[in-house]
């Protein structure tokens, strides 16, 4: 159950902080309230997640990581960024780096 509902507040992360360059400076209402409810209900899942037990170094990494790199991904995908081997290889790290986290982690 905690990693169903850490998936799901990456997913709300992530859908947030799209919407945030799409608020346009928060001028467009509707991307705006889609902002602020994705990142509360982002916030309220990560609290649930670390209720129940996942440690905070291990459920953040993953929400951090998984949600930057999804960013990333998304931003050269839709919203027109460029996607340089560079920043490829930071993506790379970061994911190899929650995995060196979780496996140090597991017991």
């Amino acid at each position: 159950m905690p990693w169903l509902l850490l998936a799901l507040a990456i997913a709300s992360e992530v859908l947030a902080t799209s919407a945030l360059k799409l608020s346009n400076g928060f001028t467009h209402l509707g991307w705006s309230a889609v902002v602020v409810a994705g990142y509360i209900t982002s916030f309220i899942l990560l609290a649930r997640v670390l209720k129940l037990h996942l440690d905070v170094g291990t459920a953040y990494a993953i929400w951090a990581g998984a949600g930057t790199a999804a960013i990333a991904l998304i931003g050269a995908l839709f919203l027109g960024e460029t996607l340089t081997p560079l920043k490829i290889g930071g993506i790379l790290l970061i994911i190899i780096g929650v995995v060196i986290l979780n496996l140090a982690g597991a017991h």
